[in-house]
């Protein structure tokens, strides 16, 4: 007789957030030359706490980002200067910038200004 078992790990458990995430102005030859990236993002943080677009910029450097140039998105555990955000096509600093507190089906656009010259 044989039994089998399932294994569930805390990711498993933890209650997810599906948003879309877009990147413009040459930030998407960041993440694997890919403009849309549909998501599904764990709904709170280690403390318990709604995760947050901080949050969602971290996620995206260690899940989806596969180049190795970071800096070019980051700086200092922040949204690099000269980068917009757009939070379902409204301004981020009219949503509280980081600390916008993301919300299923959420739709956020990252878009570079910087351009070589």
């Amino acid at each position: 007789m044989s039994s089998t078992t399932e294994t569930t790990t805390k990711e498993d458990e933890v209650p997810k957030l599906s948003v879309v995430v877009e990147f413009s102005g040459g930030l998407e030859m960041l993440f694997s030359d890919q403009r849309r990236h549909s998501l599904s993002i764990p709904a709170a943080d280690k403390e318990g706490k709604p995760v947050t677009i901080a949050y969602l910029i971290k996620y995206l450097c260690d899940h989806t980002m596969n180049d190795s140039r970071k800096e070019l998105f980051v700086l200092e555990a922040h949204l690099r200067p000269g980068i917009l955000v757009l939070v379902n096509d409204a301004d981020w600093e009219l949503e509280g910038e980081e600390d916008y507190e993301i919300q299923a089906g959420d739709n956020i656009l990252f878009v570079s200004t910087l351009h070589g010259g």
